[in-house]
């Protein structure tokens, strides 16, 4: 096939789920065409993901969604875990999820309790009014790497007709199974397939067991309960039976409610799965980036994975629009992995205790009813009411790359990494590497509200700075009021560099150390050489 018939694209994102939906809607927000291939014949219909984090609606209220995905969740009071015996019997454990089951002053936002096939199709339409075509039933199956650019082989399987697309970069974020990550022979660390699990999808009046008490997650001796909509529908989780292709699905999931329930079962869907549990070795081969599942699986428990998916693609579609668009070097790439790639194994970890957590509560209980004390209201936990309060590793991560820099304007960090509160507290701070705290500038706009396709700079003096150029760089400067300054770590004079994904870059406590400080600066951060 001659160069001419191949297509060409500043990036082809593959996978279709919500990380490279996600991924898609913040390039085209920000200036960059993108061709998304995903090799179902269409978005998926099991709810699969059904948490939507506090750090993703932030991502989410930023491109103007985050409205439209509150209206097809659930109610904050469904943020919650359950433990019981049987569904229809009372808690002997429950936990709040925090951040989502009442909103919290850490955010201008709260998280969401809804299912992923809810969630996609806001996510695709999203972008539907740009140029940002989506080619269903389009799998890829192979790649070429050149010096600018890759070329993907892609296959219509409804068709069967091949055709090359040439992207200047590729953002692979099509699952655990990654198709990209094995044809590059990138390889994982961590437990792997943790065990076979199958997702029944079922209609059921359950109202009298779960209405007063309501919850996003119902943890029993039989298997994991989810309410699906607010209109109805259920999910049942279950490690998948040996004779799982002849099993009479109705009947399990009647007999898993419990004895004596009584319950007319309707199954539309069967889902069977693998749960892994794993990092890749590496987030990047040339031109080509892991993000999502491709790049790191964890365990459900917790509703880790997805989350982490959504802000490794905030982490990184600034980066390549910053590259595309001229006013960041290549180099900028090399950060994405040195500070996602922590992250990732912080996930995992904490993914694995909230699964050793779930455990030993049931444990618990277990030997609670043979030793007698069945009827008891609630188990003496094994933790505390802390079971799902992330907030240390959802807002307090701290970046340490070239894209941050030392305090007060210096040079670069050493090295990459990435630091974090304890996974349960966050505690604000203005420091670089940081999410930007968020505090009130108006009644309704927050401070992360002043992040967007472009640097912010939020300083109590914006005539001092605003002389400072900034060219080539998109920059905002946003006047941050008096009483935020101490809270920013910032005097009368100081001033806040922000990233496009309201990480903190550098900071100034006072007045700049010279005319060219800012200049230095966004050159510095973005890998670009200063004029």
């Amino acid at each position: 096939m001659a160069d001419a018939e191949v297509a060409e694209v500043p990036v082809l994102i593959v996978g279709g789920g919500p990380v490279g939906l996600t991924a898609r809607a913040l390039l085209e927000h920000w200036g960059v065409r993108t061709l998304l291939v995903e090799k179902r014949g269409e978005l998926s219909p099991f709810p699969r993901s059904r948490l939507v984090n506090v750090r993703s609606m932030e991502i989410f209220r930023g491109l103007g969604l985050a409205g439209a995905i509150v209206a097809a969740g659930f109610a904050p009071e469904y943020g919650r875990v359950r433990f019981r015996d049987t569904l229809h019997d009372r808690d002997f454990a429950t936990a709040a999820m925090a951040g989502v089951d009442a909103p919290v002053p850490e955010s201008p936002v709260t998280g969401v309790l809804t299912s992923q096939d809810r969630l996609e199709p806001t996510l695709l339409a999203a972008a539907d009014a740009a140029d940002a075509p989506v080619r269903f039933g389009t799998e890829l199956v192979d790649l070429t790497e050149e010096a600018d650019g890759v070329v993907a082989s892609l296959v219509d399987r409804g068709v069967g007709a091949e055709t090359r697309v040439r992207a200047r970069y590729v953002l692979a974020a099509d699952g655990a199974n990654s198709t990209v990550r094995q044809r590059l022979g990138i390889g994982t660390a961590g437990p792997g397939a943790m065990g076979d699990f199958t997702t029944v999808v079922f209609d059921a009046d359950l109202d009298r067991w779960c209405a007063r008490r309501p919850a996003g997650v119902y943890f029993t001796t039989h298997g994991m309960f989810a309410p699906l909509y607010p209109e109805g529908g259920w999910a049942w989780f279950v490690p998948t039976p040996e004779d799982a292709a002849s099993a009479d699905w109705p009947g399990l999931v009647s007999r898993a409610l419990g004895p004596g329930a009584d319950e007319r079962v309707d199954v539309s869907r069967v889902q069977h799965w693998v749960m892994n549990a794993f990092v890749a070795e590496r987030f990047r081969h040339g031109r080509i980036l892991l993000a999502g599942d491709a790049a790191h699986a964890v365990p459900i428990t917790g509703g880790l994975g997805m989350n982490a998916g959504l802000s490794d693609a905030h982490n990184l579609c600034w980066k390549l629009a910053g590259v595309l668009n001229g006013w960041a070097g290549p180099g900028l790439l090399e950060t994405y992995e040195a500070e996602r790639h922590p992250v990732a194994h912080r996930t995992l970890q904490q993914a694995v205790a909230n699964t050793q957590l779930m455990l030993r509560v049931q444990k618990r209980r277990r030997e609670q009813i043979r030793a007698g004390e069945a009827a008891s209201d609630r188990v003496e936990l094994p933790w505390s009411d802390r079971y799902f309060a992330q907030l240390g590793l959802v807002l307090g991560v701290t970046y340490r790359s070239g894209a941050v820099l030392a305090d007060s304007g210096g040079t670069d960090s050493d090295g990459g990494g990435t630091d974090s509160d304890s996974r349960t507290d966050y505690l604000p701070t203005a420091e670089p590497g940081r999410r930007l705290p968020h505090l009130w500038l108006t009644e309704h706009r927050s401070t992360l509200d002043a992040c967007g396709e472009w640097f912010t700079l939020l300083t109590p003096d914006p005539a001092r700075w605003v002389r400072r150029t900034a060219a080539p760089w998109p920059l905002r400067v946003e006047p941050l009021p008096d009483e935020h300054t101490d809270a920013c770590g910032l005097g009368p004079y100081g001033a806040l560099l922000v990233r496009p994904d309201g990480h903190i870059a550098a900071r100034w406590h006072d007045r700049p150390p010279g005319d060219s400080a800012l200049h230095n600066a966004l050159a510095a951060v973005t890998g670009s050489v200063p004029g």
